[in-house]
């Protein structure tokens, strides 16, 4: 039954990035042919806003009603706001488009929690390698996304209309999918919803840290992404080049997934958290070095592999910290604090490469990837001398 779930959670998982990798790659140009390019990525911020807002709800929601009851609702809403989005974009409606953006957000917002249903679903020791393997559906949506859009792209006038129909199908085999899991349910805790002060939780150093690893992990990464075409632009290369970097980065996201979980079962989570930080850097650094084509694949690659590394960590250290009886509403807490971070990237990526320039960009984008370096040392050496406080305090 853990296999069989795992591999459903994966499947949905796939589902999930593979509509996230089409909008991402098609959002902003649709928004500039119904509004201007001024206005371009305003849906999909307003898709990262609408997650923003619905993922905390959703996971109270779980802890009332169980995950999979939740993850079919979720699905379900997201196909309404794609068939609504292909409605926008066949009237030409950019406002029609931008609303749906809110709907289309909330199957990414249950789609953040596919990998702490896969945590549950396995024993302790297994915890970290179930959360790599359902992550590890992004590398086929790495593929089946862009295939996808090229195959309906044209299909129907205007461009990208049958491709949020087809997505809207997708959204429907996940609810399908999702019915079928078999999860346990949620342990039941009366009293857990006033039976601890967030002051006490956010007393936890390893869950504070699990929280703002997440956040800059995910907040880095996307960044560097959403702003990466706008830079390839202003480069001068051509939008093949730019849709082959995207899509290897993807790859570099999800790949990884195959072995993090043992990874981190052999090395610790601290060391792969740190490797995490140490690709981002080295992204970083590759970006600085110059704009070629070659520059821009390598450096976001090694930002994929990155993100992988550092969230999947942080994700496996959230799990283990976070007491059994408030765990809906700190992985609620710390989604919504992650897409919150998304959002202000999102929004403010274009204008940040056109008035600091790339290099200032990832400059200061090495900024909170040190200082997550620095909030692991000094827990690990705090911990190194009080043995046994890691264990008590989760």
């Amino acid at each position: 039954m853990q296999k069989t779930n795992v591999m459903l959670l994966a499947l949905c998982q796939a589902a999930v990035m593979t509509m996230t990798s089409l909008v991402l790659s098609s959002s902003a140009l649709i928004g500039a042919d119904l509004a201007s390019a001024q206005w371009a990525t305003v849906p999909l911020a307003v898709q990262y806003l609408g997650t923003m807002l619905l993922t905390y709800p959703m996971s109270r929601w779980m802890g009332r009603w169980g995950r999979r009851p939740v993850f079919v609702m979720g699905a379900l809403l997201g196909a309404g706001g794609l068939l609504l989005a292909a409605a926008g974009i066949h009237q030409g409606s950019f406002a029609l488009f931008v609303v749906a953006g809110l709907l289309i957000g909330s199957f990414t917002a249950v789609g953040q929690f596919f990998r702490f249903a896969a945590a549950e679903a396995a024993p302790p020791e297994s915890r970290s390698r179930a959360i790599s393997l359902t992550l590890t559906g992004g590398l086929l949506a790495a593929v089946a996304g862009p295939q996808l859009a090229r195959f309906t792209a044209d299909v129907w006038t205007p461009t990208f209309t049958a491709s949020f129909l087809a997505l809207a199908l997708v959204a429907l085999l996940a609810a399908v999918l999702a019915s079928r899991l078999r999860l346990s349910p949620l342990a039941a805790h009366p009293q857990s919803a006033g039976s601890a002060s967030w002051s006490k939780l956010l007393a936890n150093p390893r869950l504070v840290l699990a929280m703002a690893a997440g956040v800059v992990g995910y907040g880095v990464m996307n960044l560097l992404m959403t702003a990466t075409p706008l830079a390839m632009l202003c480069s001068q290369l051509a939008f093949d080049d730019t849709a082959s970097v995207i899509q290897w980065h993807l790859v570099a996201m999800f790949a990884p997934s195959f072995f993090t979980g043992w990874l981190i079962q052999r090395l610790g989570v601290m060391v792969v958290m740190l490797a995490g930080c140490g690709l981002n850097l080295a992204g970083i650094a590759v970006s600085l070095e110059g704009v070629s084509y070659s520059h821009y694949l390598v450096a976001l690659m090694l930002v994929g592999g990155g993100w992988n590394f550092l969230y999947i960590g942080a994700t496996s250290l959230l799990t283990d910290s976070c007491p059994e009886a408030e765990k809906t509403r700190v992985q609620g807490l710390n989604d919504t604090l992650v897409f919150l971070g998304l959002t202000v990237a999102t929004m403010g990526s274009g204008a940040l490469v056109t008035h600091l320039g790339w290099e200032v960009v990832n400059l200061w984008a090495a900024v909170p990837v040190l200082m997550v370096i620095v909030a692991i040392v000094v827990l690990w050496l705090w911990e190194q001398r009080r043995p046994g406080l890691a264990r008590s305090s989760s």
